[in-house]
């Protein structure tokens, strides 16, 4: 299978990319947004297995992390979702793909898909957003009901070190793996592409620490207030939700993609949280195989 990889041009700064299998050969390209914000495209690396079925697969490394041109400086002005557009945008034109394509976006990535897709490109074939809010304020809300459900002490701990600002400290990291435990990554030990994204946001937070805050339900980052429930009405090609039975991606964040998307359709994974398709492989990459052949 052919796989081609490089750094593009974005402005001044390189977006990193890997191209699996050929395009131009009658089906779409997968085009797949990691989360985070600040995380890299390794915990999805598996999605590339569908270029054995005729779809090209394009991951991309965000700008900030993984192989992208590193910005540790910069600070809350300069990472912000238009950026992360504006990337994309620059991405799709410079590897040529903008006539034939299928979005992916997962966690963060979601958003940032549902917003490209709501300005109706024309050569965007259909929609996946995975385990994926609407709206960070819908998110904020859901967490406090999953903070309130860990085990006795766990949120009293949480709450001390964000109060007093040391969130830097092992008994906060602690505390944060008994939530992710129960609602990013159910796997235990965490598989080998999951830790690859995981320890390259811990080796430059930069972009996850001003976007987001210091964990996933301590949302206090320039991403605080965001939301695509505006434009989601917009969006006019077939669309997929996936999320899983626990994930932190509540229901009630997802609804709003359900209740404003015209063509949509949502699939449930039982055993799984936030990563799916780690948690649940094969079912996972049935279920998108199934929706993209239905687009042809």
């Amino acid at each position: 299978m052919d796989v081609a990889k490089g750094r593009i041009r974005f402005g001044e700064y390189e977006t990193w990319y890997r191209m699996t299998g050929s395009p131009g050969a009658g089906r779409p390209v997968l085009v797949v947004a990691h989360g985070g914000p600040g995380s890299t495209h390794d915990y999805l690396g598996n999605l590339a297995e569908l270029a054995r079925f005729g779809f090209p697969v394009l991951h991309y490394d965000q700008l900030g992390n993984g192989g992208s041109t590193r910005l540790p400086d910069k600070g809350p002005d300069f990472w912000l979702p238009p950026l992360f557009q504006a990337e994309l945008d620059n991405l799709l034109r410079a590897l040529g793909v903008t006539d034939d394509y299928v979005l992916f976006g997962h966690s963060w990535g979601g958003l940032l898909a549902a917003r490209h897709a709501a300005e109706q490109p024309p050569g965007l074939r259909g929609l996946v957003i995975a385990d994926s809010p609407a709206s960070y304020p819908l998110w904020r809300k859901e967490m406090e009901v999953l903070r309130a459900a860990l085990p006795p002490g766990v949120d009293d701990t949480l709450r001390r070190h964000e109060e007093a600002g040391t969130t830097d400290e092992h008994a906060y990291h602690k505390a944060v793996r008994a939530f992710n435990d129960r609602h990013v990554c159910r796997i235990v030990p965490w598989p080998r592409d999951y830790r690859a994204s995981h320890m390259e946001m811990s080796n430059d937070p930069t972009v996850y620490s001003v976007m987001n805050g210091p964990s996933e339900f301590h949302v206090i980052g320039t991403l605080k207030d965001y939301t695509v429930e505006d434009c989601l009405a917009a969006i006019d090609v077939p669309t997929l939700l996936l999320t899983g039975r626990h994930d932190e991606a509540t229901p009630a964040t997802v609804q709003p993609y359900f209740e404003l998307i015209p063509d949509v359709r949502w699939e449930v994974f039982e055993e799984s949280s936030h990563v799916p398709n780690l948690e649940e492989p094969e079912r996972f990459l049935a279920v998108l195989l199934e929706f993209l052949q239905n687009l042809d």
